[in-house]
Formats: C-alpha cells, sequence, structure tokens
C-alpha cells in the first residue's frame, strides 16, 4: 500500500442496456481473461432469465440481492504485541458492495449446473430471497465479527 497520496476512486459508468451502475459492476466482477462482450452476454442472459421467472424488473431484483448481501461488519487482522486478533469493523459502502459482487460471482461459479448464466440467475434470486451461499457467507462474517466483539478497542 503506497503512503505517498490518496487513489482516487473511478466512476462506474452504467451499462449500455439497462443504463446502470450495478450491472456494469457485477460485468467487472465476473470478467475473465479480458472477455468483456461475453460477460455483458452472461449478465444479460442471467437478468432475462430472472425477469421471465419472477416476471418482476430483474433489475430490482440484482439491486436486492446486492442490499441482502453486503455486509455490516467484518474483522480484520491487527498485530497487537506478537498476538493477532480478529477485530471487527464497520465495512464502508463502496467495499461492502464489492464484496457483495464477488461473493455473489464466487458461489454463483461454484453452483452446479449446466451454463453459468443460469447458475448466475438462480445465485441472484436466492439472494433476493434471503437465502443461497452468498447470504450464508454475510451471515457468517457478521458471526465472526460478534464473536470478537470483545477486540473491538483495537481498532486502527
Amino acid at each position: 500500500m503506497s503512503r505517498r497520496r490518496r487513489v482516487k476512486r473511478r466512476v462506474v459508468q452504467p451499462d449500455p442496456v439497462y443504463n446502470n451502475r450495478v450491472v456494469n459492476m457485477l460485468v467487472s466482477h465476473i470478467l475473465m481473461s479480458g472477455k468483456k462482450a461475453l460477460a455483458y452476454r452472461l449478465v444479460y442472459q442471467a437478468l432475462t432469465t430472472i425477469g421471465e421467472r419472477t416476471g418482476t424488473d430483474p433489475i430490482e431484483t440484482l439491486e436486492r440481492a446486492v442490499r441482502n448481501v453486503t455486509p455490516v461488519v467484518e474483522v480484520k487482522a491487527r498485530r497487537v504485541g506478537g498476538a493477532t486478533y480478529q477485530v471487527p469493523m464497520e465495512v464502508r459502502p463502496e467495499r461492502g458492495a464489492t464484496l457483495a459482487m464477488r461473493w455473489l460471482t464466487n458461489y454463483a461459479r461454484q453452483r452446479s449446473g449446466k451454463s453459468f448464466a443460469l447458475k448466475l440467475a438462480n445465485e441472484l434470486m436466492d439472494a433476493a430471497n434471503e437465502t443461497g451461499g452468498s447470504i450464508r457467507k454475510r451471515e457468517e462474517t457478521h458471526r465472526m465479527a460478534e464473536a470478537n466483539k470483545a477486540f473491538a478497542h483495537y481498532r486502527y
């Protein structure tokens, strides 16, 4: 981590079809080996599948899924006098959204199924309904922070 200056945050541009920043963030997280057109196609297929299955706006479902998966607190390792403590810290909104996207894509990849678009659609629908692997991950993160609440006074 550089100590010279603060890094400027890049402004995420909205995607071309839905004109939504969250969709573009999801595409960036799915992106592998620079194949952005493929990532866009997979996300758009997943969103159309969500729209067909639920009969609601797929963007609402996506945003609800990201909101449900976003953690409030997390634990960070802090070294104090030779011992390492897991210190609970509040999560900034940008980091929370990044963690949510990472968890959604990782758990979508781990699902069983044929195409990634279907796996992503199922994970997003599960997350919107407060179930699924990414929700379990958020609950586990919150439990870790709750269990280590005694070390909260070691915050930076």
